[in-house]
């Protein structure tokens, strides 16, 4: 979904008043997790929006985006539920760092009219049509280098979504529907744009229905087969291209026209210095959709593609397997590390060699550059897949359930069908040897995956936490007695005295 950004005020006396005002809570959701705020935020790109508000996740102490569709027909809203859910149900499994998130949804029968209510992820940066405004404004030009970033991050989730079986198309791509974060974070919202135009008939949603599209402005990032009904993913390309052009060159030029004309696109297209960058671009905005490349081909192009240094794979490699690794384990390991050794060495036969000590890397600019792998601002698209991401029909876990899990006595859950696949574990002693720390990551037939945690204390055994783990519906009772098994062995392995380990040593075990 869209989540642009509200005007916010600033000044002081009469002004504080109203942002007190603004931030006044109207509403909780049913959970008591999200409070609606009064302070409104302009979105007027998504089918059916009523309105969109600014809210607060108390568990997070994050503001999120409160959405409402208001149903003005019951019995319309009555026939269409089960699409809606579904539709709903599959949203919240998408789940990318470069697509806006979706966090939950709700159903509200009332009186005279029915009402649906989303959470979605605020991006408090702005969009990308507003950053680039302020960057012509300023008389700058931009940087390359970050453009081949945003566009890389871009077509990392556009890529994403086209492999998910069944293929998502997004439909309403513009610079619009972008988002940059303050540390270069690209996110694209309104990514269910095409569901919600087919779910919600302009007959049964209260006011009017509007489409991004319907908007002069925004024109020329519709591709020309656009809503002929034969669309495919080509047109998300066809958007992605017109995207990279105004990225580029900061704004094409409508010359005093409503609508930005095809000869404008062109001569943006040519004013491009770099000929790697005009065939690129030109390449999306081919007038045959299936002449235009797949995002994953595009990621592939010369002007993007390059060989992946190995401290980004090593980066991509540990933030995969944390949940095996103790917590800080990068900032212990730095500490002990002696700043004049040598880290790595190149020798020449024919000249002196290189020597890297680790006193040339700094463990700030360490961590900065982990925390953004992590947060996707340098995917690792040389080894992208091509195989389809499936997206479950129904959650393997509701929110609801997640946060009675989450509270220190769960209540017993629904029992556990799936069967788990593989499972891994870390065990970390304290140095005294009092207990043991317990990271267990299971992955369940349905490819999804579950990560517990917890402390083993000496009397514990095995087959207790096994028999837990079936209680609250963490796992099956068909795999009790595997995991059971499993935990024993790891933990016999791990005990002092055992394999020469000793107290505060840490274990990983694979199954």
């Amino acid at each position: 979904m869209t989540m642009s950004v509200p005007e916010r005020n600033s000044g002081s006396g009469g002004k504080e008043e109203e942002s007190e005002d603004e931030s006044e809570i109207l509403e909780e959701s049913p959970c008591g997790r999200w409070q609606k705020r009064k302070e409104q935020v302009s979105q007027g790109n998504v089918p059916g929006i009523e309105s969109a508000s600014l809210a607060m996740d108390t568990e997070e102490g994050v503001e999120v985006v409160w959405n409402e569709v208001l149903f003005s027909d019951r019995k319309v809203f009555k026939a269409l539920e089960d699409k809606i859910k579904e539709m709903f149900e599959n949203l919240m499994q998408v789940e990318h760092p470069n697509i806006v998130k979706f966090h939950k949804y709700w159903l509200d029968m009332r009186e005279n009219q029915a009402r649906l209510v989303f959470i979605t992820e605020y991006m408090s940066s702005g969009s990308l049509k507003q950053f680039l405004k302020k960057t012509k404004k300023n008389h700058k030009t931009m940087n390359v280098k970050a453009w081949k970033r945003w566009c890389t991050q871009i077509l990392s989730a556009l890529s994403y979504l086209h492999s998910c079986d069944p293929p998502i198309i997004h439909g309403n791509l513009t610079c619009d529907t972008i988002f940059i974060q303050h540390n270069g974070l690209i996110k694209i919202g309104s990514v269910w744009h095409r569901l919600f135009v087919n779910v919600f008939p302009e007959a049964s949603v209260h006011g009017k229905v509007r489409h991004h599209r319907d908007e002069q402005r925004n024109l020329h990032f519709f591709s020309p087969e656009y809503g002929s009904g034969e669309d495919d993913y080509a047109i998300d390309i066809y958007s992605f291209g017109i995207c990279a052009l105004e990225m580029a060159v900061l704004e094409i030029q409508a010359n005093g026209d409503s609508v930005v004309s095809k000869e404008a696109i062109t001569n943006a297209g040519q004013s491009l210095e770099d000929p790697l960058m005009r065939e690129f671009t030109q390449s999306c905005v081919r007038h045959e959709a299936k002449l235009r490349p797949t995002a994953h081909d595009l990621l592939f192009h010369r002007v993007l593609f390059e060989v992946h240094s190995l401290k980004l794979l090593a980066a991509h490699c540990l933030i995969n397997n944390q949940y095996l690794l103790p917590e800080n384990c990068v900032e212990e390991k730095t500490k002990s590390f002696d700043p004049n050794a040598i880290m790595a060495e190149i020798e020449h036969k024919d000249r002196p060699g290189v020597q890297l000590k680790y006193s040339h890397v700094s463990p700030l600019e360490l961590d900065k550059f982990l925390e953004d792998v992590k947060n996707g601002i340098y995917p690792l698209m040389n080894f992208a897949s091509a195989r389809p991401h499936p997206i479950p029909r129904t959650l393997s876990m509701s929110q609801e359930n997640m946060e009675t899990v989450k509270t220190p006595t769960p209540e017993p859950q629904e029992i556990e069908t799936r069967k788990v696949i593989q499972m891994q574990c870390n065990l970390e002693s304290n140095e005294e040897g009092t207990k043991t720390h317990l990271s267990l990551f299971l992955k369940m037939d349905d490819k999804l995956h579950r990560q517990l945690s917890c402390d083993i204390l000496p009397g514990d055994n095995s087959k207790d936490l096994a028999n837990e783990l079936v209680h609250y519906a963490f796992i099956s009772e068909e795999d009790c007695d595997r995991l059971a098994g499993f935990l024993d062995d790891a933990l016999s392995k791990h005990r002092p005295g055992v394999a020469g380990c000793s107290g505060g040593t840490a274990t990983t075990a694979m199954y």
